[in-house]
């Protein structure tokens, strides 16, 4: 039997724990590139009120469309589309790791 342990460090931010410029400086990309792209349903905004806020997922997101959009000159509904299935597959192999590991405990 072979034991699989995977060690990850990080910080939990709750809901809307980022602002619209954290999102932007922290994907190296403008504030209005923010703003255009949940205006145009890619990416979602978190909790309420009148000031855009954004959570943890949605920083992850923003990141991989943005790399997504620079490193392939991609459209930006194309790169959601990738985004989308990135993160289906991860979704899918998290479950499927479960199972595995549930069948391994019998």
């Amino acid at each position: 039997m072979t034991m699989r342990e995977t060690i990850h460090e990080g910080e939990v931010l709750g809901e809307a724990a980022l602002s619209m410029e954290d999102v932007a400086r922290l994907c190296g990309v403008q504030v209005a590139w923010v703003h255009e792209h949940v205006l145009a349903g890619v990416l979602r905004t978190a909790g309420q009120g009148g000031e855009w806020r954004f959570d943890s997922a949605t920083l992850v997101r923003a990141r991989r469309v943005a790399r997504l959009e620079s490193d392939f000159a991609a459209d930006p509904q194309l790169a959601a589309l990738a985004a989308d299935l990135m993160e289906e597959v991860a979704r899918l192999r998290r479950r499927l790791l479960m199972l595995e590991d549930g069948e391994a405990g019998h």
